[in-house]
């Protein structure tokens, strides 16, 4: 259960550390914010990077299971620094990409098929 909650947190940091990434580029892109925003934004581009390295799965497996982390986070950016209530839309979309990240990240252990590679 302690794992469970580690990998959960751990997928939940690294999906802010990319939307902040991506979003102090769109500050100065869109809305004309000062170009010093994109040091702190490849900092978390970097962090971000760094963090996807700390998960204990095979790196395919991380990607495909953080991708639907990711979704709720930014649903939950959208709510909270956009300003826009997610649609029930939404909400259904983020439960359902959930509910694949923790079939593909919490499943049964097997013996990996080659030696060597973590599973």
């Amino acid at each position: 259960m302690l794992e469970t909650l580690r990998v959960s947190v751990l997928f939940v940091l690294t999906a802010v550390a990319e939307i902040v990434g991506c979003y102090l580029p769109w500050l100065v892109l869109v809305q004309g914010r000062t170009p010093w925003l994109l040091l702190p934004a490849a900092l978390a581009l970097a962090f971000f990077a760094w963090l996807l390295t700390l998960h204990p799965q095979a790196a395919g497996r991380t990607y495909a299971a953080y991708g639907g982390v990711y979704v709720v986070v930014a649903l939950l950016w959208l709510w909270r620094v956009d300003g826009v209530a997610p649609t029930r839309w939404d909400i259904l979309g983020g439960t359902i990409c959930l509910l694949g990240m923790a079939l593909i990240a919490f499943q049964p252990r097997t013996v990996a098929a080659c030696p060597g590679r973590r599973t």
